[in-house]
């Protein structure tokens, strides 16, 4: 089979898996970049849990969606941007909207909380994204969403005090994107993410309520995560 042929065959086993109604409503569910699991996305295509496994895998073989394991959990995402291009490109041609994420999280834990050890919630989010951005983290080789630091990312979290060697050599994960369950997207779980949480209260950039998970964003905090970070919160 010539390279013409097999790239013929290909398009025609992605379309078939996009072009089932079910399946399509679950891959736009995903569109939005918000990662949602199985039962969700069951309810969202008018199916039994088990027949929407059977579409996952569907779509999952096909490389259109990726899963994420957290705890007893299984998210489901779009396997990267260029199925959520390919999508959008069909969505104008079929014409229509789509309704938007809204989490029911309490707004005071949206904001900011913690999760275990580690930063959770929009400012989560949002500092796992800008330390991306920055290319402080980058990929580890094994898991997929294992992370390392940069040269730069070292010397940034130096600059803060935090002892980078001596966290290599905890029996713990190093850095790894955490699905947050009220964005949907990642956070930054393991060691480093305790590191920066450890910073920020020591520093009280932010403050944890009592009897509570959630994070009060001090206007230090403000200050010093967009001179740090440029990071607006």
């Amino acid at each position: 089979m010539n390279a013409e042929i097999e790239t013929d065959v290909a398009v025609s086993r992605i379309a078939a898996a996009i072009g089932e109604p079910s399946r399509a409503r679950i891959l736009y569910q995903l569109v939005d970049g918000h990662a949602r699991t199985s039962t969700e996305l069951a309810v969202v295509a008018d199916v039994s849990p088990s027949t929407a496994s059977v579409h996952l895998n569907r779509l999952k073989t096909q490389q259109l969606v990726k899963v994420s394991v957290q705890g007893k959990h299984r998210y489901y995402s779009l396997h990267g941007a260029e199925v959520a291009r390919a999508l959008e490109a069909l969505s104008v041609l079929a014409g229509g909207t789509r309704r938007r994420f809204i989490p029911s999280t309490p707004s005071h834990l949206r904001v900011a909380r913690t999760c275990y050890d580690h930063i959770a919630g929009t400012l989560g989010v949002a500092l796992h994204d800008r330390l991306r951005a920055l290319g402080w983290l980058s990929a580890s080789s094994g898991r997929d969403d294992a992370y390392d630091l940069s040269e730069d990312g070292i010397r940034a979290l130096q600059g803060l005090r935090v002892d980078v060697v001596a966290i290599r050599v905890l029996r713990r994960r190093f850095a790894f994107a955490c699905m947050d369950w009220s964005e949907r997207r990642c956070h930054l779980g393991g060691a480093i993410g305790a590191a920066l949480l450890d910073v920020a209260v020591k520093r009280r950039w932010v403050i944890q309520e009592l009897d509570s998970r959630a994070l009060s964003v001090t206007s230090l905090g403000r200050r010093e995560m967009l001179a740090r970070f440029g990071l607006r919160f």
